[in-house]
């Protein structure tokens, strides 16, 4: 595997190898069951159209900004910024975004990897056959019992956040890559496995329905700022993994074509994810509801009641897991990136650390929902004052944090970044669509995320 030069870094054997490894960062849980759902029950394809808009002329242009100031900083975000700042004299306060980059993540990766484990213990339910004869009391019981148990909740998120401390550990070529290559493409497998399902066994002319048929009825302006969040947050914009992985990105691969393909890809993955999970739940009379518990309650009394239900809801929750860890590995990677630069020992070392520190944090969030279910830390402000410490992290990590990030990041490559080293990391004349991406990055992107700040404080 090449090294860059200047930093000593790895950098990514291909542009397909790095648009796997992104990609599959970007793609999570989220994909799975929170874009088709809000898609369907706020306007279907009217949504659809109007997500993919944003994305295109909104979220592309921020993640191509992320990108090249990795890339031109080639360094773990902190040192990136570090780098930026003096090489082009600018304010140190800059340097903030470095730091969020590897707070949000850490933070991030610790409630993620809760979740991320629910996925291992229905995994194995499934390999077990659990699922045979499920109905909704049975379902809702099962899942309840996860949750109610503090040592399975602890056990399982151990495991999760252990594997994807390992790959992490064995660096870009021998872990992170590697895995990308293997995963992501068995995850677009199983996906088509379950949409073919969905075409031949259940009802795929009612799920297509609900995804895709326009209506601009319910297309208020809640529903257009959630299309907006949705875009934003969905190619993993903030969160230091693109800033990351692309510190590690040679210079003959195109910024654009790459944020564009990624963006591909992830939305991609939730369209087919809606094409898998909807047929199934008309087909046996659920509901659509959206949350974990349209996957982890609903879809299983589905597999309960199908013919070949048990292999069926083994592949849809192994596709989950994968999803869930891709976006875990690069959640861990700018941590590990960061402390490798600064703390002067090897990486093997510093991923545990890193994922230790995000191990105890987790473990409150999984105590969260039974032991300490009742303890709300933030009480006396109405705002927080009924979420528990899972609730909080993820509010301020949703709500709080990501949109901050992302907004540092477009002023900085909008205002303080020199024309010349966009232009440069684009590969661009100094044209309309650079002009365009300027105008973007300056005006545009800062309102649209005053609204989703609104949208997510005030008007949630």
């Amino acid at each position: 595997m090449p090294q860059s030069s200047a930093t000593n870094h790895e950098t990514w054997s291909s542009k397909s190898a790095f648009l796997l490894g992104t990609a599959g960062a970007a793609v999570g849980l989220g994909n799975l069951w929170r874009f088709p759902f809000i898609a369907g029950e706020n306007g279907g394809g009217a949504f659809v159209i109007l997500y993919l808009g944003f994305v295109i002329l909104l979220g592309v242009p921020i993640m191509m900004a992320e990108m090249a100031i990795g890339r031109q900083g080639g360094a773990s975000p902190v040192q990136t910024m570090r780098n930026l700042v003096k090489k082009e004299s600018l304010h140190p306060n800059w340097k903030i975004i470095g730091w969020l980059s590897i707070f949000i993540p850490l933070i991030g990766l610790s409630f993620y990897s809760v979740v991320g484990g629910w996925a291992v213990g229905y995994v194995m339910n499934a390999a077990n056959g659990a699922f045979a004869g499920f109905d909704a009391n049975q379902s809702q019981a099962t899942f309840n019992e996860l949750l109610a148990s503090p040592v399975k909740l602890l056990l399982i998120h151990t495991v999760f956040l252990g594997t994807s401390t390992f790959i992490v550990a064995r660096g870009l070529s021998k872990g992170i890559e590697w895995i990308a290559k293997f995963m992501m493409p068995a995850l677009f497998i199983l996906l088509l496995i379950m949409v073919a399902n969905s075409i031949f066994f259940a009802d795929i002319r009612e799920g297509l329905s609900f995804l895709f048929k326009p209506d601009f009825s319910k297309l208020t302006t809640q529903v257009v700022f959630m299309a907006l969040g949705q875009a934003f947050f969905s190619v993993a914009i903030g969160v230091g993994v693109l800033m990351t992985y692309s510190a590690y990105l040679p210079k003959d691969i195109s910024i654009p074509r790459s944020a564009f393909s990624i963006a591909i890809i992830d939305t991609g993955v939730a369209l087919l994810a809606g094409l898998a999970i909807f047929p199934l739940v008309f087909t046996y009379g659920l509901s659509p509801s959206g949350g974990p518990g349209l996957i982890f309650v609903t879809l299983p009394v589905a597999f309960g009641q199908m013919p070949g239900g048990s292999v069926l809801g083994f592949l849809f929750f192994l596709l989950l897991f994968f999803a869930a860890f891709s976006t875990a590995i690069g959640m861990l990677e700018p941590v590990v990136s960061w402390l490798s630069e600064n703390k002067g020992r090897g990486r093997a070392s510093m991923a545990f650390a890193a994922g230790f520190t995000a191990w105890v944090l987790g473990a409150l969030a999984a105590l969260s929902f039974n032991v300490w279910q009742d303890f709300k830390p933030m009480d006396f402000i109405p705002l927080l004052s009924e979420k528990t410490i899972f609730d909080l992290m993820d509010f301020f990590v949703s709500n709080l944090l990501l949109p901050l990030n992302g907004l540092l990041i477009a002023l900085f490559a909008g205002w303080a970044l020199s024309r010349k080293t966009m232009l440069d990391q684009f590969g661009f004349n100094d044209g309309k669509l650079f002009k365009y991406w300027l105008f973007t990055m300056r005006y545009i992107a800062p309102v649209a995320i005053g609204l989703i700040f609104y949208t997510s404080l005030v008007a949630p």
